[in-house]
């Protein structure tokens, strides 16, 4: 049987302590090895590490550290999307200010006041049109089947996800993927299960 994951596209030291908190919130295993700004691990590594992690599903973090071109943190991803061993449950899209980046549409996003919003939303958690802008996000382009939630900087926004809070925007993020996909206003519709992967 493959191994449920969710990807995170964030790894800097804040974003874990707020993951940490997120996960213990919801009985989610978090893959510790995968933590770093950049990715530390890549390829049957980090996928190793994902199947070897207690729980189901378990939270893996990826990091490109702020390069707009496909960095280490998108090459982990979509060695991650790739895996047969996974079913990837779906991935947290997180928002920078990065420049010279697509962007990726999200299914829908999570606002610093932990509300679920359709659209993107910015590295504060305010909500940003439909496009969500990050250095570890252009590559979900090449999967449409994935569902994507957006999220501002986990553990930041400006105080409101601190771990010390509860980390309650990066938990309900994970929270909406868990409960399933969503239409186009953003809407909840099913339950998110293994990617089609591109040949």
């Amino acid at each position: 049987m493959a191994k449920r994951v969710i990807v995170l596209t964030d790894g800097d030291h804040t974003a874990y302590r707020a993951a940490e908190v997120a996960c213990r919130r919801l009985g989610i295993g978090l893959v510790r090895a995968s933590a770093g700004n950049p990715t530390p691990l890549r390829g049957q590594a980090l996928v190793e590490a994902i199947r070897k992690t207690p729980g189901d599903p378990v939270l893996a973090m990826v990091d490109d550290r702020g390069d707009p071109a496909r960095g280490r943190g998108e090459r982990a991803l979509e060695d991650i999307l790739r895996a047969p061993e996974l079913d990837v449950v779906g991935v947290v899209a997180v928002a920078a200010h990065t420049r010279g980046v697509a962007g990726v549409r999200p299914d829908a996003s999570v606002t610093a006041e932990a509300e679920t919003v359709s659209g993107a939303v910015d590295k504060e958690g305010d909500p940003a049109g439909p496009v969500l802008h990050g250095d570890t996000v252009d590559v979900l382009a090449r999967y449409p089947s994935v569902p994507v939630v957006g999220l501002g900087d986990p553990g930041k926004m400006d105080g409101e996800d601190r771990p010390e809070r509860g980390a309650p925007a990066t938990t309900e993020a994970l929270r909406a993927l868990l409960r399933g996909k969503f239409d186009e206003e953003g809407r909840e519709v099913g339950h998110g299960g293994a990617v089609s992967r591109p040949g």
